[in-house]
C-alpha cells in the first residue's frame, strides 16, 4: 500500500525503531529493496535522489512504485530524496510522491526556512510529507556518491545544534527532519565518530521524528544506538550499491547479464534485510 510517511514515522519514533529508505535509481534496484520488505513483513521508504531523476525520470518511478505498492500488504512510501531543486520537488509532489526532502542545508539559515515553507505549504495540500535537513551532511551527491569520505563528526560546525533544529522545525512545520550528528555520505575512511549525547539531546526538544543520512558504513552497533537514542528514519545507498557490485564482479565470469542482474538484485534484498534487524523495524507490527 502507497502511503505518505507522516503515521509511518510517526509509529517508528513511538515504538523506538527505524524505518529505512533505500535509495534506487533502476529497476533492480526498486524490485531488490521492495523484495526485502515483503520478506522482513516491514515497511519500507523508497528513495529517489534528485541526481538520479535523469536516470529514473520522476514520472516513471512513480508509475512503477504505484504498480508494485498496490500488491503488497506492507505501508510503502515513495519519498524524493535531497530535493536541492523547489520546482523539482514540487513536480515530484504533482507525479505522485507521498513524500519529498527539501534539502536546503547548503542556503542560509532564513533562506532555508523560507523556501522549506514553500515546499511544506504546496506538499499539504496533496497530503504530501515533507523532510528537511538542518546542519550539513558530510560531502556527496544527494546521498548517493560512492566517493571516498570522512567521518564529519570530526567537523562540529556541521553538525546539528538543538536551538536550530527546534526553531527551523517551529518555523517550517515539516513532518520530519534530518539532523547532522557526524555521518557523513559515501563510503568512509576510519571509524565514523557520532555525536550520540547531541542526539539525545535534539531528541528530547524535538517532537518531529529525526533522519539519519549516511547509514551505509556507519557501522551497525553505531546506527542501533541511533535507532535507540530516537532516529526514526535511516538513508541508505552505497552499501546496497556495494553489495549488488561485489555479487556482479564475483560472478562475472559465469553468468550472461541476465543472471548477473537477478543476482545483484538478490544482493541488494540480502543487505536490506540486514538493516531491517539493526534498526528494529520488525517492532512495527506490535
Amino acid at each position: 500500500m502507497l502511503v505518505n510517511s507522516k503515521r509511518m514515522l510517526n509509529k517508528a519514533r513511538d515504538l523506538n525503531y527505524a524505518v529505512p529508505a533505500a535509495d534506487v535509481f533502476n529497476l533492480e534496484s526498486l524490485k531488490g529493496v521492495l523484495n526485502a520488505a515483503k520478506e522482513c513483513d516491514s515497511p519500507l521508504i523508497i528513495a529517489l535522489a534528485e541526481v538520479h531523476a535523469e536516470t529514473l525520470p520522476l514520472k516513471e518511478c512513480a508509475l512503477l512504485v504505484k504498480y508494485f505498492a498496490e500488491n503488497m500488504e506492507q505501508d510503502i512510501v515513495l519519498h524524493l530524496d535531497h530535493g536541492f531543486t523547489p520546482s523539482l520537488v514540487k513536480e515530484a509532489v504533482d507525479c505522485g510522491f507521498t513524500s519529498v526532502m527539501f534539502d536546503g542545508s547548503s542556503l542560509p539559515y532564513d533562506e532555508n526556512v523560507r523556501v522549506t515553507k514553500e515546499i511544506v505549504e504546496y506538499a499539504k495540500k496533496h497530503d504530501v510529507t515533507v523532510e528537511a535537513e538542518i546542519g550539513h551532511v558530510g560531502s556527496g551527491a544527494a546521498g548517493a556518491s560512492s566517493e571516498v569520505k570522512e567521518s564529519a563528526g570530526e567537523d562540529t560546525t556541521e553538525l546539528t545544534t538543538v536551538e536550530e533544529a527546534a526553531a527551523f522545525a517551529e518555523a517550517t512545520g515539516v513532518d520530519s527532519l534530518a539532523v547532522s550528528i557526524g555521518t557523513a555520505h559515501g563510503n568512509y575512511v576510519g571509524t565514523p565518530k557520532l555525536d550520540f549525547e547531541r542526539l539525545k539531546d535534539i531528541r528530547a526538544n524535538i517532537k518531529i521524528p529525526l533522519v539519519l543520512h549516511g547509514g551505509s558504513g556507519t557501522g551497525y552497533e553505531n546506527l542501533n544506538k541511533a535507532v535507540s537514542l530516537g532516529i526514526s528514519k535511516v538513508n541508505i545507498y552505497t552499501d546496497l550499491m556495494n553489495a549488488a557490485k561485489n555479487a556482479y564482479e564475483q560472478e562475472i565470469e559465469n553468468m550472461d547479464y541476465f543472471e548477473l542482474c537477478a543476482v545483484s538484485q538478490k544482493a541488494v534484498t540480502e543487505k536490506l534485510k540486514e538493516y531491517y534487524e539493526v534498526f528494529m523495524t520488525k517492532k512495527s507490527r506490535e
